[in-house]
């Protein structure tokens, strides 16, 4: 006899009490029908030499766990008061196939400038082993597609993914988004050294997706660098033309000003207290305030002397890079150490994860934690401080780097190590 998954199929089995008392028996099904088999009655009670029939009902769940193909039937017939007269009649029951797929496309929708990578998962939910095969197509075929595996065998009730990328030829450089629809069909191949299922069981299905293509140039940046050539314009039409000519009516002024060689208004010159003796030197009526010094009579007019860092040396602009390479499952620690006769204060830091690797990368100035960030939440990363933080002389800049996994930079194959790279930028000064 046979039996579909999720169906019910009877049969009979007649018992007779051959001895010569009355006896009950209890029936029970064994074996691996067990579990979805059953005996109505379960009990029967005869006189000698009488028979009773009962029915089997065998109904099979729709599930992976019950596998198609050839299954013993077995029934133990247990008499009351005779025990020892035990009989387990057999038969077999065939489960028919049946197929059944869960497919799934995730994302359904990817952004990207060329490419975008896509997962299929897919689960045999049917009581057959089944082999897919996967046919992406796109309307005009501008799309290219790369699928691993191009083919998965599946047991009952096993699950898999297959990788899919979609890739397009030319990059879009101005305008709007381009939306690429596509589809992938998964459909039943055959088995090696198996036929093909028949058309009406075999498994066929469609998913459907989209590859949103993004210009390399956004509309927001075409915005910002119209606005950037207006200021410009602004610029050199308004504000510069003004500036020059308030610059060159100051510079008029000062010439104008300018005691003549020769005259009683000479620059610089004048007499000590007292009729010519050494003393502080007064300039003559054309004299600016403040200028002139030194002892005795002179006939310079010498500013104060040139400023600096106050207390100390002069300071600049600096920056230093550290670069940090490590291997996943790995730590390591890049350090920069400020000069020992320098001070540095940090303004600006950048962070790059190019590659888009996971794990964590800790900043420390000396011994303060200035930040822990975990590297998959970001591809470049800036901070910046009004406040300017203290790097006293000898103490380090450390960027520690955990790597749990290396990413995959713009060339699309995966890194061998994860590669971060931190610049700290303020002002490197003479300690004062």
């Amino acid at each position: 006899m046979s039996v579909t998954p999720g169906g019910l199929a009877t049969t009979t089995l007649t018992v007779r009490n051959d001895s010569d008392i009355v006896e009950a028996y209890g029936l029970e099904v064994v074996g691996d029908c067990a579990a979805w088999a059953t005996v109505e009655p379960a009990r029967v009670s005869l006189y000698p030499g009488t028979s009773e029939t009962v029915t089997i009902r065998l109904e099979p769940p729709r599930s992976p766990e019950v596998r198609a193909g050839e299954v013993p039937l077995a029934v133990r017939v247990l008499p009351t008061e005779h025990p020892e007269a035990v009989r387990v009649p057999e038969s077999t029951v065939r489960v028919e196939e049946f197929r059944e797929l869960r497919a799934e496309i995730a994302p359904r929708r990817r952004r990207g400038w060329l490419r975008g990578r896509y997962r299929l998962a897919l689960r045999n939910e049917g009581n057959t082993p089944v082999t897919l095969g996967f046919t992406p197509a796109q309307p005009g075929e501008e799309l290219r597609f790369t699928l691993k595996p191009a083919e998965q065998t599946l047991e009952p009730g096993e699950s898999a993914e297959v990788g899919l990328r979609a890739r397009i030829g030319k990059p879009v450089w101005f305008g709007a988004p381009v939306i690429w629809p596509f589809t992938v069909t998964v459909a039943e191949t055959a088995a090696p050294d198996a036929p093909l299922p028949e058309p009406a069981d075999a498994i066929r299905t469609s998913l459907d997706a989209e590859f949103v293509q993004i210009p390399v140039f956004p509309k927001w940046l075409l915005a910002v660098l119209a606005a950037l050539i207006a200021l410009l314009l602004a610029w050199f039409t308004l504000v510069r033309p003004a500036v020059r000519s308030a610059a060159k009516e100051a510079a008029d002024e000062v010439v104008q000003q300018r005691p003549t060689p020769g005259g009683s208004e000479q620059a610089g010159q004048g007499t000590g207290a007292g009729g010519g003796q050494p003393g502080a030197g007064t300039g003559g009526a054309g004299s600016r305030p403040g200028t002139g010094g030194g002892a005795g009579t002179g006939t310079g007019t010498g500013d104060g002397g040139g400023g600096g860092l106050a207390g100390g040396g002069g300071g600049g602009q600096s920056s230093a890079t550290i670069d940090v390479q490590t291997g996943g499952g790995a730590e390591k620690t890049g350090t920069y150490t400020v000069p020992a006769d320098k001070v540095f204060q940090v303004t600006d830091i950048v962070v790059a994860n190019f590659q888009g690797d996971e794990g964590v990368l800790t900043i420390n100035f000396g011994d303060r934690k200035i930040t822990t960030i975990a590297l998959e939440t970001f591809r470049n990363q800036d901070y910046h401080w009004v406040t300017p933080i203290r790097i006293a002389a000898n103490d380090t800049v450390t960027a520690q780097v955990t790597c749990a996994k290396p990413g995959t930079p713009a060339t699309g194959r995966r890194a061998q190590e994860c590669h971060e790279v931190l610049n700290v930028s303020g002002v490197l000064s003479d300690i004062r």
